[in-house]
């Protein structure tokens, strides 16, 4: 008997017959009995890896992606529980212990989660990069009040503005002071081993699956090497973008408070403004022929080190569960870091990155470039950035709630509510 990920496509070319999941559901049995070593996993796991490869099969149909191909075990990213038979989770979000009946294993937790609830799922992952296994639980947890009411009796009060950066990771400005925080560059930090450990590796022999050609022992301990020194890299910038030294107004580092930085921006405002930044785009290679590449991939790395994409990812949830909402500016359209939030004007000069501190020529403005930005977004937010709309539907804003129907209302509906001097 074909495993699944070969029956769909076997199927077809011997029979000319489309299977589809409760064609290869109603197999497991069957399955089971071909290979044995599979009796030890529950049939509601094997059903949910068959929901996998239906749902890879459908985005082929719609034109989505490539047609599905074989796998290999060292490539299988691992299996789900869609239930809570065959798994029991010992734990109040802190530490703790899973047990995986079917396997007959219990694993130790580490860390604590922000809030915690009745499990319902349990994904178990493996990280070739790493060489680890790793256990995602979803959990379901009683719905939260939004703080603010719902629909028309919304009233948001407390706003902020933040720019992310390269030399500064986040300038944010309420309307009445600023809050910077230093990016902490953990790539420059490791740069120097993880580029020893690399070259260290290429002098081994490497694995070549076409050819046949196995990786060496000492290849696979360099591999080992390399790989645990990326991951602390990652470890220790998602540590650092959930709880980072904040440098508030008239502080020193070694006074500074240690908070968890998103947190502490999602629980003191009710509104989050930032630009609707493309980070995929923004970290593109240098064009061909470009007299800058070393430039460039120096900006790419320093994009990526501060983590643009996590950061926003983190204030966006981290607002909306209390209740509040993300704007997110069109940055071709308002164009924050070029324009003057005094007059309005647009300074096609100061889009240079090298122009760190800005220079009005129309009125006189001047100040810090991430600090101008973060003004500038503000005050659109507000309606009073000269040379910009007043109306947030029709400047184009988009919202964390956009796509979906949440109490917080339409652009429209935002826009009357907010805070008017």
């Amino acid at each position: 008997m074909a495993a699944p990920s070969e029956h769909r496509p076997y199927e077809w070319k011997a029979n000319k017959k489309s299977i589809g999941y409760f064609d290869q559901q109603n197999c497991l049995p069957d399955f089971k009995k071909c290979w044995p070593e599979y009796k030890e996993l529950y049939s509601t796991s094997l059903q949910a890896t068959l929901k996998r490869v239906d749902l890879a099969y459908n985005r082929f149909f719609q034109g989505l992606s490539e047609i599905p191909k074989y796998k290999p075990i060292r490539k299988y990213s691992g299996w789900t529980y869609p239930s809570k038979a065959g798994w029991k989770v010992n734990t109040d979000g802190k530490n703790g212990t899973l047990t995986l009946n079917d396997l007959g294993i219990t694993i130790k937790m580490r860390g604590q989660t922000k809030s915690w609830g009745t499990p319902t799922t349990l994904t178990i992952t493996y990280k070739p990069s790493v060489n680890a296994w790793y256990a995602s639980i979803t959990v379901k947890i009683e719905s939260q009040t939004a703080k603010y009411g719902s629909g028309s009796d919304l009233t948001y009060e407390k706003i902020v503005a933040y720019d992310l950066g390269t030399e500064t990771a986040i300038t944010a400005f309420n309307g009445r002071e600023f809050e910077e925080i230093a990016n902490q560059r953990f790539t420059k930090t490791l740069e120097s081993k993880v580029k020893a450990a690399g070259k260290e590796k290429r002098s081994k022999q490497a694995p070549n699956f076409k050819k046949g050609i196995k990786a060496s022992k000492r290849w696979k301990k360099a591999n080992k090497k390399e790989s645990k020194l990326k991951r602390k890299v990652g470890l220790a910038r998602k540590d650092w973008q959930h709880v980072l030294m904040q440098s508030l107004m008239g502080e020193t580092p070694k006074t500074a408070l240690h908070r968890k930085v998103t947190s502490d921006l999602s629980s003191r405002y009710d509104i989050g403004v930032t630009e609707k930044l493309n980070t995929k785009g923004m970290t593109l290679k240098a064009k061909k022929g470009s007299k800058r590449k070393k430039q460039k991939a120096g900006l790419n790395k320093a994009i990526l080190d501060v983590g643009f994409g996590t950061l926003n990812k983190m204030l966006t949830y981290k607002i909306e569960l209390k209740g509040g909402i993300v704007l997110q500016l069109p940055t071709r359209q308002l164009k924050p870091s070029q324009r003057c939030p005094e007059c309005g004007k647009v300074h096609k000069s100061w889009a240079e990155l090298s122009n760190r501190y800005h220079v009005c020529d129309a009125c006189g403005f001047e100040f810090d470039r991430d600090k101008t930005s973060a003004m500038v977004m503000f005050n659109a937010a507000n309606g009073k950035q000269p040379g910009y709309g007043t109306d947030l539907d029709k400047r184009g804003f988009s919202s964390s709630t956009s796509k979906t129907s949440k109490h917080t209302g339409s652009m429209r509906q935002l826009g009357q509510k907010l805070p008017q001097e």
